[in-house]
Parts: C-alpha cells; structure tokens; sequence
C-alpha cells in the first residue's frame, strides 16, 4: 500500500534547513520506514507562479535538451525530474555509492500547509520572505539522512558530521571570456561573490575561504580551507552531532564564530574527541582535513564541474541557439565584435549547441551541491566495518567514515540567462571594488584572496 503524508503526519518532522530551491525536514517520530530519512519539499518563489515551479514538467526546450534521458523527459513532475536527473545523470558521474536519488512519496495539500505553519518560525526571514513551501505538490522526496549513520549499528548515538559547499574548484581559462572580464581567470568566483554579498549587505564580513585550496590535494592548503570555513561558515560549513545542528545557521548562514559559539562547539565536541578542553575543536578540524586529502570524492566533482569548457561568457551564446532566439548578448555589441568572438558559437549545430548547454548546468549543479562526511568513534578491538575508517594521531582514536553528495538540484535551462546576468554583476563589483582600493591606496586586500 502506498505511502501518503497527511496533515496528522506533520508533526513528526522537524526542521533541518533550506537551500533556494528545496526545504528539507528530518524525521522525529518512530515509524522504523522513516527514521534516518529526510524529506526534501520543493519551495515556490512568492513573487512567482505556483504552476510553474515543480507541479507542471519540464517545458518542451528543456525536453529537447534532455532527450538522451527519457526518464527526465516523460516526468510528469519538475520533482519528479530532478529525482531522475540525479539517478541517471548525476549518479554515474559522481558515484553511486555518494549519492542518493531516494524516493518519491504522495503527500496531501494539508500535509504541506501544516509544515509550512510548523516550520515559520525557524525560518530565517529572508528565505520566508522569498518562498513558501509549493502547496500545489503532490509527492516529496524520501531521502537518507546523511548526517547520521544508520540505527543498530552503534549501542549508542554517537556520529558527527560535517556539511561543507565546496563551490567552484578551479579558475576558467575560456577563450570566450571577455578582455574586461580577464580577472575571472586569476581570482575565484567564491572570492569575487564575497565582495558583491559584502556590497549587498548579505553578509557582515567577507570569508578568507579559497576552493582552491580545498581542492588542491595538498595537506597543509586544505587544513586552510577547513579552518576558514570555520572561521566564516556563512552556508558553506555546518556541523551535525547525532543529527542534530551544532555548527553553523540553519537556513541562512553564520557569517562569524564568536568565542561563545566557539566555545559551545569545543564543549560538544567532548563525547566525540578525547581530548583536553582548548584542543578538541582543533583535533576534529584535522580529521576534516585528513579525511578529505586521502579522498578521491574531490577529484571526482571536479571532473564534473570542469564541464564547463565555456564559462558562462561562451554558454550563453549557444543557449539562444538553442531557445530559437536572438543573442541578447551579441545584440548589445557592435557587429565586428560580436562577429569576431562569437561567430563560432552561433554557427554550430543544434546537437553541439545542446551539449554545451547541458554540460553547463551539469557543472552548475556540481559547483552548488554539498558534501557531508559523517564520523562515527570506533571502539577499540572492532575490526569489521562497512566504512572507511580514518585515524586522528592526535588523539589516538580512530572512526567510521561515510561521505555523500546533497542538494544535486536540476537546473531550469532559463537559469542561463540569470547566470550571465549574476556573472557580469560579479565581475564589475570586484573590479570596481579594486580600483576603489587602488585610488585609497590601500595596500591590503578586502577581500580573503
């Protein structure tokens, strides 16, 4: 018999956190067919059509962009879409074992009103303000909580986790990028977001976070990374124990650790780490750190995210290829130019125009999913584990280790055009910004290059 939520349901999931497109709920209750599992509920933008986001399919462009999956292309759902994306596009690239397409469970409008209601208020005020939960759905995604290790398997609960956004890993060096643009080719595009978000007011003070040096495979630039993810988790770092959060904002982001955060996450780190009070907080970034060295998890995202040979600067042209309309970009450069640069992005066919486009926003999902590596102590004489299993020197210990790849969002084809625009806004803040730090003078960096 087939599972269906109803509004009685409500109440025994609990808010775990939200992205722009999806909230995502963890059970509470005791029905063994869901603990460990989270729901993902697909959100409609308040200021938009309620039809256009995840009731009604793909539209007939996206269709033909799709068309080697016909899983994707025969859903009668955007969400049920996006769980055939991930299955049969993500899945192969990424590995099976890291990804979880999970299932799709039929829910009642009452079901999705209540949890609307339930949830208000743990929501931040800006993703309130900016989406409510789509009442027009009529299925939800069933998926694993990656946070947690799966029940009898421990005599207690005892597994931390971490959720990093590791974002886009490498620099582009695209031939299509525009001369005025050449800074995209030295300088990150996290780095660059960060002075455009500082600019905007959406955060407080700019992250000394680099992908780079995540992505690097070396020890000491990782240890880097992982610290100033720490320093600055805005939504790109936060830390579950038991699967509950102890690190980071729920929906939004924490833009600083104060001391008293900090010391709160050293304390509860103390069934975890055996470690002396000052030095647990620092031991368990370092097995953060080692854990992601000797993983090829990193190198296999950035296989996919290099996907995108063009940079936005070159998929947009094959884009209005492929909608069967007039380049807005060419349009706003005088005819040599546009003709000069361009001219072989509008002169190829259909099926290349296509497969650029699509790689794009396979790359765009890789450079915007999550990762989370969950931990679990060892006790001393277990030899025999599903898992890979990770030892701290500092501390004598060693752990279960499992690590998955979230948020793996289908991307509209539309979402192009936001890109470029996004991009083009990006550039021009930084760029202004250095100038303006050229004309004080000022011989320090704002921004955390």
């Amino acid at each position: 018999m087939a599972v269906v939520l109803e509004a009685k349901d409500a109440g025994e999931w609990t808010y775990r956190g939200e992205g722009a497109v999806n909230l995502v709920l963890a059970y509470n209750g005791t029905r063994s067919d869901f603990v460990g599992k989270v729901l993902r509920i697909q959100k409609v933008p308040r200021n938009g059509s309620e039809n256009g986001n995840g009731y009604l399919g793909l539209t007939n462009q996206e269709c033909v962009l799709w068309k080697e999956v016909n899983e994707i292309v025969s859903a009668p759902t955007r969400e049920i879409a996006q769980h055939y994306f991930v299955q049969h596009v993500m899945c192969p690239l990424l590995g099976s074992g890291h990804v979880d397409a999970g299932i799709s469970i039929q829910v009642t409008q009452e079901f999705l009103e209540t949890v609307e209601s339930n949830v208000l208020s743990q929501r931040p005020a800006w993703r309130v303000d900016a989406a409510k939960v789509n009442p027009l759905c009529v299925s939800v995604m069933l998926m694993s909580d990656h946070s947690m290790f799966p029940l009898g398997m421990c005599k207690e609960a005892c597994s931390i986790s971490v959720e990093i956004k590791p974002k886009c890993g490498f620099l582009p060096h695209s031939e299509f990028i525009a001369e005025d643009n050449a800074i995209k080719k030295s300088v990150t595009r996290f780095q660059m977001h960060q002075a455009l978000k500082l600019n905007q007011g959406k955060i407080s003070e700019v992250s000394a976070y680099d992908p780079l040096d995540l992505f690097s495979g070396s020890r000491d630039r990782v240890h880097k990374a992982i610290n100033n993810l720490f320093r600055t988790p805005q939504n790109n770092f936060r830390v579950f124990l038991d699967g509950s959060l102890i690190f980071g904002g729920l929906g939004g982001g924490a833009d600083t650790t104060s001391c008293e955060v900090g010391k709160a996450f050293e304390d509860s780190l103390k069934h975890v780490i055996q470690a002396e009070e000052g030095m647990r907080t620092q031991y368990f970034l370092e097995l953060i750190s080692k854990t992601v060295c000797s993983s090829e998890l990193l190198n296999r995202l950035l296989e996919v995210q290099k996907l995108d040979t063009t940079d936005i600067e070159g998929a947009i042209h094959p884009y209005y290829n492929v909608i069967s309309q007039p380049c807005m970009v060419c349009g706003q450069l005088d005819k040599d130019q546009s003709s000069k640069r361009y001219n072989s992005l509008h002169s190829m066919s259909m099926e290349e125009s296509l497969k650029i486009v699509r790689d794009y926003l396979i790359a765009a999902t890789a450079k915007d999913l999550s990762m989370i590596i969950s931990f679990r102590p060892r006790e001393a004489g277990n030899v025999e584990s599903p898992y890979s299993i990770v030892s701290l020197e500092s501390t004598n210990q060693s752990f279960d280790c499992k690590a998955s790849f979230i948020d793996l969002d289908l991307k509209p084809l539309e979402r192009i055009e936001y890109y470029y625009r996004l991009d083009q806004q990006i550039v021009s803040c930084y760029v202004q910004m250095v100038k303006s730090n050229h004309q004080l003078d000022h011989t320090g960096s704002t921004v955390g290059a």
